[in-house]
């Protein structure tokens, strides 16, 4: 699922691309230019390819994350997962690397919770949430799984015995999971505002 919005992802940033370099090269040929390859017209590249190059290392590290996965290596997958972490940037701050990093925090946190380590997947949920720091659909999925965090803790406390401890775990997982709704519902109901106002 994460890899096909990291795909969907790139090809919009192409289209973008693509997009641009149609407009710009019509603007020349309405001028009197000659008909130039699209591209051609544009002084600059309308996409960074180093931000594609990113797009498609988090990509292919997704991949890799799954194939881990699949052959029952946790550790691995969350290998794969911290290289995208840990990679060098695109200049800028582009929000699609925002987006992609915070969605990789939320797949850490899913896998080290499964793993038992609850502590660090409070720091994987922290640190994704910096990057999503406005309702959206990407801080939504965060809470969501901050949810799933504690419920999994809830879980291995009540397996140890805690139920004092578990239930206040439950009672945490309750209210991320319902806050997660409310900013779906947000972004959701601001979506079709958008589309019922249509472009201006």
């Amino acid at each position: 699922m994460r890899s096909a919005r990291l795909a969907a992802a790139c090809l919009a940033l192409v289209a973008a691309a693509h997009l641009g370099c149609a407009r710009g090269d019509e603007q020349g040929r309405g001028a009197g230019a000659p008909g130039d390859l699209a591209c051609a017209c544009a002084p600059a590249p309308v996409v960074d390819p180093t931000l594609l190059a990113f797009l498609s290392r988090a990509r292919a590290a997704h991949h890799a994350a799954d194939l881990a996965i699949g052959a029952g290596d946790r550790a691995a997958a969350v290998r794969a997962l911290e290289g995208i972490i840990t990679a060098p940037r695109p200049p800028g701050e582009p929000p699609e690397v925002a987006e992609v990093t915070a969605d990789t925090h939320a797949r850490l946190a899913e896998l080290r919770s499964e793993g038992g380590e609850f502590d660090a997947a409070g720091r994987d949920i922290e640190a994704g949430l910096r990057l999503a720091p406005a309702p959206s659909h990407y801080q939504g999925h965060l809470y969501e799984v901050a949810g799933v965090v504690e419920e999994r803790r809830a879980k291995a406390l009540e397996a140890r015995g805690d139920r004092e401890a578990a239930a206040r775990a439950r009672r945490r997982a309750v209210d991320l999971l319902e806050r997660a709704i409310a900013i779906q519902d947000q972004v959701i109901t601001e979506a079709l505002r958008g589309a019922r106002q249509g472009p201006r």
